[in-house]
């Protein structure tokens, strides 16, 4: 962030996220409030097609974001993973990771897709991905914009603040 002097002590998590609908990006945001409550943590929040090698090897912890799509991650959060892996890998090993999914089926596929990213970078899984289903099974429900229940919105604030809590706190 321009004009903010950081600590050096100050750790910063990276959420990366794609969103067409909406959904996405709502659960995006709630798990950036949540990671923003913890002091001494900055939390940058990038959209994948922005999200560059040297964002990721800045960070000390990761948050990916993204929807499924035919049963797998969005092209553009592969896009992302296909720039960024070769630059970081062996740079970033053992950092957190959570993931974030907002599918329209089970999200099980996606959620697959990005363990295995995750464990040839050699991150650590630190919470369950988590899952917001929003049974869109038609086309006009897909492509329609997505609105993310309360509940499942505190549940991303929740991941976001433990996630943050925890780089902080060096439990990671």
């Amino acid at each position: 962030m321009a004009g903010t002097v950081q600590s050096p002590d100050t750790r910063t998590l990276l959420i990366v996220y794609h969103s067409l609908t909406g959904g996405t990006l709502q659960m995006a945001h709630a798990a950036a409030k949540g990671a923003g409550k913890t002091p001494g943590l900055l939390v940058r929040m990038l959209r994948a097609v922005d999200a560059s090698p040297d964002d990721v090897l800045a960070a000390q912890g990761y948050l990916f974001a993204t929807p499924e799509n035919l049963a797998a991650i969005s092209g553009l959060m592969k896009d992302f993973f296909d720039r960024t892996y070769y630059p970081a890998l062996e740079r970033i090993n053992g950092r957190p990771y959570a993931t974030l999914i907002c599918a329209g089926s089970d999200g099980a596929n996606a959620a697959r897709q990005i363990e295995r990213i995750a464990t040839g970078w050699r991150l650590r899984q630190v919470a369950p991905t988590l899952i917001v289903c929003t049974h869109a099974q038609t086309p006009e429900a897909i492509l329609a914009p997505k609105t993310i229940q309360p509940s499942d919105l505190a549940a991303c604030e929740d991941l976001g603040e433990a996630i943050g809590t925890g780089l902080v706190l060096g439990v990671f």
